[in-house]
């Protein structure tokens, strides 16, 4: 067959014009599907420590009292990788840094079933989060530039469900292995999946097209990816939209993210990033605690947890077709003035187990909802160029939060602060970020990632 003459002439502006113009086809859905698996591997090594710590004591006569340094170790060494791999892969290509981050993420888990001392446990701890850090926001700004535009919100919430999926999963699997076959077996399942997975990237999984008509346009490879996507446009010629590469992009990608407008949108990203993980791993490590110094049994608590994660799927599922529908700015003020109001009704409602389900259910539906909804927006709001770095560094920010959030609740809790006292604080984060993207709107002579839709 001979392609018609129109199509033949027609002139292809960028790569993102030839993926947008165009139904996702099989070779983009894989490729979807394969960062999808390496996010669903994030979550369930991320979570295995908080899940297993309590038998690592038992059988290592390491003091549970002392798991505080342990459990912030892998989040600093998520923050670190998040913040260095996106410039990284903004400079020299985001598939490696994916393969290389999941391997390494699948050594140090498996190592971490072999550590018998606090020392051990820690570093190992640290360089699984290494893995972990420099993973996700690779995945993310690789899977988003194989994505149509018109379905990217949708595509990359629903792509964030892996993380509280696999989270969801790692706690199952715990509960019926450790057993059976000791806490070692969770790590070594958490080493052995992301090891096949990372076999699987090297084999199949694609560089970003993008990526390669900004900085490789002669790559031969690009020609083979292009006809994979669009085999009328393999042989057309090809060059970066006005979008993808503009003049005074060359130089240090994190200094990108403050030009052309974006400064205010950075800050904009990193306030709600920071207050939103903050709020998410405070709910995470605090409260079964929490609900059972307030008269619930400890099954209770961990039930409520469970049912916390169980609405953050649901959550990150609709999250983009929400954001579709009504736009970044409205969904987001909305889903954090309703958790900081949950929290709020958390601290004061009596330990009715039903009551305190649906309310933990609806907190993860918008706390872990709404982080989704931050992955999206930093993918939609950084171009190709400064994505990765982009992504990496609103993460990396969230982080910190991340690591405060486990502190916050024991400082309080330490100084004589009440259970309900302590539930409040969190109420504090989320109206933080509240402010921060209302604020956006008020603000319009500069670009934010918030500003109303249509």
């Amino acid at each position: 067959m001979t392609m018609p003459a129109a199509d033949q002439e027609r002139s292809v502006s960028g790569a993102g014009a030839i993926i947008d113009q165009r139904h996702m086809g099989p070779f983009q859905i894989r490729t979807v599907t394969l960062c999808g698996m390496v996010l669903f591997m994030d979550g369930f090594d991320a979570n295995t420590i908080g899940f297993l710590a309590p038998s690592i004591a038992k059988t290592t006569h390491i003091p549970i009292a002392t798991f505080g340094p342990i459990f912030s170790s892998s989040l600093v060494g998520l923050m670190i990788a998040a913040m260095l791999t996106g410039p990284l892969a903004d400079r020299w290509g985001r598939k490696w840094p994916v393969i290389l981050s999941t391997i390494t993420l699948a050594v140090f888990s498996v190592l971490t079933a072999h550590a018998t001392t606090f020392n051990q446990l820690l570093i190992f701890r640290f360089l699984t989060g290494l893995g972990l850090g420099g993973a996700l926001p690779n995945s993310v700004a690789l899977a988003a530039e194989y994505m149509p535009k018109r379905l990217l919100s949708v595509l990359v919430a629903v792509l964030f469900c892996g993380v509280p999926l696999g989270g969801f999963i790692c706690g199952l699997m715990s509960s019926a292995m450790v057993p059976i076959w000791g806490w070692q077996s969770v790590f070594y399942v958490g080493g052995a999946l992301p090891l096949a997975i990372s076999l699987l990237l090297i084999l199949i999984l694609p560089e970003s097209v993008q990526f390669l008509i900004l900085r490789r346009p002669d790559s031969p490879r690009l020609a083979k990816l292009l006809a994979r996507i669009a085999p009328d446009a393999a042989t057309t010629p090809v060059k970066p939209l006005l979008e993808e590469k503009t003049p005074g992009r060359e130089g240090m990608p994190v200094k990108q993210l403050f030009t052309e407008g974006r400064a205010l949108g950075t800050l904009l990203l990193w306030v709600p990033n920071f207050m939103n993980l903050l709020l998410m791993y405070f709910i995470i490590n605090w409260l079964p605690a929490l609900l059972t110094s307030a008269g619930m049994s400890v099954s209770a608590g961990v039930t409520a947890s469970a049912f916390f994660s169980c609405g953050g799927i649901l959550g990150s599922l609709v999250q983009g077709a929400l954001i579709a529908r009504f736009g970044a700015y409205k969904m987001l003020l909305a889903e954090f003035g309703l958790a900081s109001i949950l929290v709020v009704l958390m601290s004061s409602i009596s330990p009715w187990f039903p009551l305190v389900i649906a309310v933990t259910f609806a907190l993860g539906f918008f706390v872990i909802g709404a982080q989704a909804g931050l992955n999206v927006l930093a993918a939609r709001f950084y171009p190709t160029a400064v994505r990765s770095t982009g992504v990496g560094w609103a993460l990396g920010i969230g982080r910190i939060g991340s690591i405060v959030g486990p502190l916050l609740p024991g400082i309080l809790w330490s100084a004589g602060a009440a259970p309900r006292q302590v539930l409040l604080s969190g109420a504090v984060a989320a109206l933080c970020a509240w402010l921060s993207i209302l604020l956006s709107n008020r603000v319009r002579r500069a670009p934010t990632p918030f500003t109303a839709e249509a």
